[in-house]
């Protein structure tokens, strides 16, 4: 009997870690069924088969994600690892013993599981102008993502956001392409060196959105409801487009070797040929295949972004094979995987989608499978697991909080604050933390009531001064003591995607709808800076927000320092570490800050360039 099982082992040379990566792919493609393979391109949502992971054997599926609050109860470090291991042995159930690779945005830290380090957005690393502050934070990303047991990000987002309408702008590392470029060490954080990818405290990064998605004209949008900006149309000329939205994959590809690539729900149109003809990045074969791939030699697979092949016109067998024939790779469908399975298989036999395409796709998903060491170690590592939210890492966020600070105006040098004085704390933002977080923190829309472990600016500044002289009154309907200095903590609440569009559409709680977002001051917020700055010594205002807000010019002339936070995450007390002198001002704007919003779009090196704050603008402090 033991010789039987010696004899089989023999025979399958992909279970044999010491070839290499390709002779492994090679055996083990040469040995599966076209179903097999298909279930390889596949993708499901957690929530499909959370309460039985049956289907993942019966489908052949090859990978697991978790959307945007897509959670298992508990949502612990422990729960999470627990049902990626109980995912991992349905797939281990198939006939090749093939292991999925699990999917997640850990996009600031891995903001799905309550108690990660939740660091600040990439509007805010663009900020610190630190790029290996970036790999750093995306190291601790990677290891507390491992250690709760996915083993694949849905991070960096490379985009260059030209319209700060757009309601995705915090995603991105800011609006010229050459900061972005040099932020993409971020993927050297997640992935490691070469040949690292199996380290427990790595995981597999994707460049997205491929490619246009911050470069989309306002009003374009084609989603049905109602965005007015995300998910629009790029019209534009190649040479700009290739300026502004593809140049930064080609050092994630070649520099970075980025292991996986997320095409954009956007369209371009290019302006050469006629307007009225755009192409859905997700169909669009030119850029995957021909770009991407040929051209750029990208060796790692595409992934879909959710259901963004069902944006391609026609019905869905046509959807379906544009996308596989563009050179999508794997298909994130999260309730219709079967159906796409079908579809796919019904495609190929009938001779519209060739084998050679799909053993490419299968053979790009295997490679990245066996160089993260699924087929060794198809299980959690939790080795690492207690040292999720561990001191070291919200230290290192911390930090991370005070370099994105951006000092625009200070007055009287009335910062750093000098110890002794009354600080009296004002504002929607001083004293929420699911408001400095943001999107994408326990959710995909994040809250203004979600509860993080961490700080909030008003827990830091209690800190900095030590509990002694603080008044806190979120209106400002407290009484200001007299020479006390103000600090009035404004800006927007949560928000992710075409919910943040400009113009868009408002996100509900409950049926209650969240407030417009306008890139404006909301009136209570505007109204606590006219009470304290008019009755405090000096006058300090904080934005928390993840993108400039207008700032009207009678107000802007009552303040006597003006911070631009961005979406701090979930170390608040950073930004109380500026505040005080505990570090210096050294940020710096990464879009430039207009005026009005008739300026926008708005971007550095625009004809007739008058912003209120140009890009790259921030004051020092020692």
């Amino acid at each position: 009997m033991a010789d039987r099982r010696s004899a089989a082992r023999e025979a399958r040379p992909y279970e044999n870690a010491d070839l290499s990566v390709r002779a492994r792919v090679s055996d083990l493609l040469s040995r599966m069924t076209l179903e097999e393979k298909v279930g390889q391109m596949t993708q499901t949502e957690r929530g499909s088969v959370y309460d039985d992971a049956t289907p993942i054997t019966t489908w052949k599926v090859g990978s697991v994600l978790s959307g945007g609050g897509s959670v298992p109860t508990p949502n612990t470090p422990k729960a999470w690892a627990d049902m990626v291991d109980r995912f991992q042995r349905a797939a281990l159930a198939t006939r090749l013993r093939i292991p999925i690779v699990y999917g997640i945005d850990s996009v600031h830290g891995d903001g799905n599981m309550l108690g990660a380090t939740v660091f600040p957005h990439n509007i805010g690393l663009g900020a610190t102008r630190d790029p290996e502050l970036a790999r750093k934070a995306a190291h601790v990303t990677a290891e507390e993502t491992r250690a709760s047991g996915p083993q694949w990000t849905f991070a960096p987002c490379v985009c260059v956001a030209l319209d700060d309408r757009w309601g995705r702008t915090y995603e991105s590392f800011g609006e010229d392409p050459r900061l972005v470029a040099r932020f993409e060490k971020a993927i050297d954080g997640f992935q490691g060196p070469p040949g690292h990818l199996d380290d427990g405290d790595r995981v597999l990064a994707t460049a997205k959105h491929y490619a246009g998605d911050g470069d989309a004209d306002y009003g374009t949008s084609t989603n049905v409801d109602g965005y007015t900006i995300d998910q629009g149309i790029a019209v534009t000329n190649r040479r700009a487009f290739w300026r502004n939205s593809l140049s930064p994959y080609v050092p994630a590809v070649r520099r970075h070797k980025v292991g996986s690539v997320m095409p954009s729900y956007s369209s371009v149109d290019w302006t050469e040929d006629g307007l009225g003809n755009p192409i859905r990045m997700h169909a669009n074969r030119e850029l995957i295949s021909g770009l991407l791939k040929e051209k750029l030699g990208f060796r790692g697979f595409v992934i879909s972004d959710w259901q963004g092949i069902h944006h391609i016109p026609g019905d869905w067998a046509t959807q379906v094979r544009t996308s596989v024939n563009a050179g999508i790779d794997m298909f994130m469908e999260p309730t219709a995987y079967q159906s796409f399975e079908t579809t796919l298989l019904a495609e190929v036999n009938a001779g519209r989608v060739s084998m050679d395409r799909i053993d490419d796709a299968v053979r790009r998903i295997l490679r990245k499978k066996f160089e993260l060491g699924l087929f060794e170690h198809p299980f959690t590592d939790r080795t690492r697991i207690d040292e999720i939210g561990s001191r070291a890492h919200r230290a290192l966020a911390r930090r991370a909080v005070a370099k994105s600070q951006v000092l625009l105006k200070n007055r009287h040098r009335t910062l750093p604050l000098r110890p002794g004085r009354h600080v009296y704390v004002a504002g929607s933002n001083a004293d929420d933390i699911g408001n400095q977080a943001g999107g994408w923190t326990l959710s995909w829309q994040g809250g203004s009531s979600d509860e993080i472990p961490g700080t909030t600016i008003l827990d830091g500044i209690r800190a900095a001064v030590r509990g002694r002289n603080v008044t806190h009154s979120a209106d400002a309907s407290a009484p200001v003591p007299e020479g006390s200095v103000g600090v009035v903590v404004v800006g927007e609440t949560p928000y992710a995607e075409g919910f943040g569009d400009v113009g868009g559409p408002q996100w509900s709680d409950d049926g209650v709808p969240r407030p417009v977002k306008d890139m404006q001051l909301s009136a209570a917020d505007r109204l606590a800076v006219d009470r304290v700055c008019e009755a405090a010594a000096r006058c300090v205002v904080i934005v928390v927000s993840g993108r400039p807000l207008i700032i009207e010019r009678a107000q802007l002339e009552e303040v006597d320092a003006l911070v631009a936070a961005w979406l701090p995450g979930s170390e608040g007390a950073g930004v109380a570490d500026t505040l005080f002198g505990r570090r210096p001002f050294t940020g710096k704007l990464p879009v430039s800050w207009p005026r009005t919003l008739a300026q926008e779009p708005i971007n550095v090196g625009d004809r007739d360039y008058d912003p209120l704050y140009p890009f790259g603008w921030g004051l020092r402090t020692r």
